[in-house]
């Protein structure tokens, strides 16, 4: 862990103990180390803090119905976290991060996680409590370690636990950001390269699923090249070359019985997918990276129908994505510092392909400015195309954001 200077006024410990230090925390959503403030209990007990944000101006053409070539503005809160990490015991360690979860409607302070931690050894470990369900790699970044600022904007669609903004009961949420109530085993052989988590998480609670089925999600990947260092089963989108030559695959999927539909209309979920990321250090220190992602997901069995209505009163009804959908990217990070930082231009396609409706696409192009990796950057972005209408005309949009960590 990076160290950081103990805040003064802890009582019993010399000013040598104070202006000690040690390392960076884990982050929510997409979580990483990052740098942050370190209070040291003992020789096996420690606490530490941080904080990420993230704001961006976007805006979008013909927006809201608009006609002609109106545009909309908004700006946008995208994330303020704060993140709280500890070990009580040299295989005991504690995660506690929260988010404005409804940033948009004014904001309001919620859990992301909370995180029970028995780390053992590198080949098997068990977290218990509320923490990311295993998927593809884009949901492992979160939005803080992905390589494209706007990771989620108009991208492939969301797996059941990214389906709702709050954790409820009635058959209209499957967890949050993401994140579900559950279990993980993970770890890593062969020398670290083979790296695997395997889940077991409520789901969709109330609703189609009557029967409280369990959702099991996995997990593997294995390293090429380098190994990938992360915390956890956590992944990176890049590493701006500081992880020298690398080339991993992943595999997920994730499966519930009567996980989509109604009480009256059930569908169980299966969503599978695979995901690449090669990251090039060039001659002369440039840095060339590559991310691509495949999803294929379906409903099958009960009398689960596509596009349910949810009643106003029961809020009984939750639709999943069914058919075939890819995100592909690729950057380069300039070797030359331009001021504080440095500049990386990227290109990216989605397609969208629903088994009952036409295909979606966008096209984005995006330059962004690198400061301090994931921990400080600015990004501009050019969007277009129907993916951003969810299948109506196609729209652009405009995006500048920035994003900070400590």
């Amino acid at each position: 862990m990076s160290q950081a200077k103990q805040t003064a006024g802890l009582a019993g410990y010399s000013r040598k103990l104070l202006l000690a230090s040690i390392s960076a925390i884990v982050a929510g959503y997409s979580a990483q180390s990052m740098a942050g403030a370190t209070f040291k209990i003992d020789d096996t007990k420690w606490v530490s803090v941080g904080a990420g944000l993230r704001t961006s101006f976007r805006a979008e053409e013909s927006a809201a119905g608009a006609s002609g070539d109106k545009w909309s503005n908004n700006f946008n809160l995208d994330n303020i976290r704060l993140y709280i990490n500890g070990q009580i015991h040299k295989y005991l360690k504690v995660e506690f991060n929260t988010d404005c979860q409804t940033c948009s409607s004014g904001g309001e302070v919620r859990v992301l996680d909370a995180i029970g931690k028995f780390e053992v050894t590198p080949y098997a470990n068990l977290w218990v409590g509320r923490m990311l369900v295993p998927a593809e790699r884009r949901e492992m970044n979160g939005p803080f370690y992905s390589a494209v600022y706007n990771i989620f904007s108009g991208g492939t669609p969301f797996e059941p636990a990214d389906q709702n903004l709050t954790i409820q009961s009635n058959g209209t949420s499957a967890g949050s950001f993401g994140r579900d109530d559950g279990a993980t085993f993970w770890g890593a052989v062969l020398d670290g390269r083979l790296q695997y988590a395997a889940g077991f998480f409520r789901g969709l609670r109330g609703g189609a699923n009557v029967d409280s089925n369990i959702l099991y999600a996995q997990r593997f990947a294995y390293n090429f090249w380098n190994v990938e260092k992360n915390p956890g089963y956590y992944t990176s989108g890049t590493y701006y070359g500081t992880g020298g030559d690398i080339l991993t695959v992943g595999v997920s999927n994730q499966y519930q019985e009567d996980a989509a539909g109604t009480k009256t209309g059930p569908g169980s979920f299966r969503g599978t997918t695979g995901d690449v990321l090669l990251e090039k250090v060039l001659p002369g220190g440039g840095v060339a990276t590559f991310n691509g992602e495949y999803k294929n997901y379906g409903i099958s069995g009960g009398k689960y129908a596509s596009g349910c209505t949810v009643d106003p009163n029961t809020g009984n009804c939750f639709t999943l994505f069914e058919g075939n959908a890819y995100d592909v990217s690729g950057m380069y990070l300039f070797p030359q510092k331009v001021g504080i930082g440095k500049f990386q231009p990227y290109l990216r396609y989605v397609n969208v392909a629903p088994n009952h409706t036409a295909t979606q696409e966008l096209y984005e192009g995006g330059l962004n400015y690198i400061i301090d990796g994931h921990n400080a950057k600015i990004f501009s972005a050019y969007q277009y195309g129907d993916r951003l209408t969810n299948g109506g005309l196609n729209s652009s949009q405009v995006m500048v954001g920035f994003q900070w960590q400590i």
